[in-house]
């Protein structure tokens, strides 16, 4: 299982982007903690987005306090919609968000089904939670995952010659290339608005304007 934890300020956009794919029946919501579900199927995108906001302050001291993680068990795992969700809910706890609000979509607009999970990491007085070593201690929990629930181990191959989507850095260099090496590998998603593609691009670090006129 690989995880990908990316961190920015638009709660909304996080919200829109899954929200979207669910209510154009493109996934499920699997989970919700602190947050309203009516249980309809469906999801109310300014409902949620009302719900995070009674446990953030209106003066915000992190600048970035949103945190967007996708959850992406191999290929050859066949897994329920109930195992999904107690993953998350155990990736959660042991990452140390399990009493934040949050919430979890599986996506299924690709055949490679996976899980998108949005919260926030300040607590109610707008402090940013213990972020330490989180990517290290990710990688940590999914192998723990992957032997609990007999899953495939993450290192799975990858197509010859076929480098991996990295997040945009200027210090590597040449930002022109990784932008197009972006931008290319997204092309195989279908977005119907422009809020859904701009959620996606903001983990990697890049964001789109649109002009008119």
């Amino acid at each position: 299982m690989v995880a990908k934890i990316s961190i920015g300020s638009s709660l909304y956009g996080a919200l829109a982007y899954n929200g979207e794919k669910i209510n154009l029946e493109k996934g499920k919501l699997l989970v919700t903690n602190k947050i309203f579900d009516e249980g309809t199927g469906k999801v109310d995108i300014h409902r949620e987005m009302e719900d995070f906001r009674c446990y953030m302050p209106l003066q915000m001291r992190t600048e970035k306090p949103v945190i967007h993680i996708s959850l992406n068990p191999h290929p050859d795992d066949k897994l329920t919609d109930v195992e999904l969700a107690d993953i998350a809910r155990e990736y959660m706890d042991k990452l140390g968000y399990g009493n934040q609000p949050y919430m979890v979509y599986k996506h299924e607009d690709i055949d490679r089904h996976h899980l998108h999970i949005v919260s926030i990491r300040v607590d109610e007085t707008g402090k940013c939670l213990n972020n330490a070593y989180n990517f290290q201690r990710s990688k940590a929990i999914t192998r723990e995952l992957e032997q609990e629930y007999g899953l495939h181990t993450a290192e799975r191959q990858r197509p010859t010659g076929q480098e991996p989507v990295r997040k945009v850095n200027l210090s590597d260099g040449n930002v022109k290339k990784q932008v197009g090496n972006i931008t290319k590998s997204l092309m195989r998603y279908h977005f119907q608005t422009l809020g859904e593609y701009l959620a996606l691009l903001f983990l990697y670090n890049l964001t789109v304007e649109e002009v008119r006129g």
